[in-house]
């Protein structure tokens, strides 16, 4: 009886040690999909393909021509965000990309904010 509930024992812990071994491979996008003009609402976003970009929100009375500047990388599935302040300086800003196609764009933030864009332009 003993050795059975040893052997049990066992097997639970190594099942339970094999699954908690399991690697899961991160998600990878294809950046060049990311290039375009995107839009949520009344927010845009432009990313060029030269890592660069600007978004632009029209509800502040912002055009495309007064957009804020940003630099942009997308490995994997992280998005980075370095966005140029007019008075020198930069925020960076960092995204995990959920979904990103032809048409459509999603990624959330560390804190669990989602994102969900739509293409405009390429």
């Amino acid at each position: 009886m003993k050795k059975t509930i040893f052997y049990l024992t066992a097997c639970m812990v190594i099942s339970f040690m094999a699954v908690s071994c399991e690697v899961t491979e991160e998600e990878s996008f294809d950046q060049s999909l990311l290039t375009g003009k995107w839009k949520s609402g009344t927010l845009f976003y432009k990313y060029l393909a030269d890592g660069t970009g600007g978004t632009w929100d029209t509800s502040d009375d912002v055009t495309e021509a007064e957009a804020q500047a940003f630099t942009w990388t997308l490995v994997k599935s992280e998005l980075t965000h370095i966005h140029l302040l007019e008075i020198g300086g930069s925020v960076p800003k960092i995204y995990t990309v959920t979904e990103l196609t032809a048409t459509s764009l999603k990624y959330e933030d560390d804190f669990g904010v989602k994102f969900a864009f739509t293409r405009v332009s390429i």
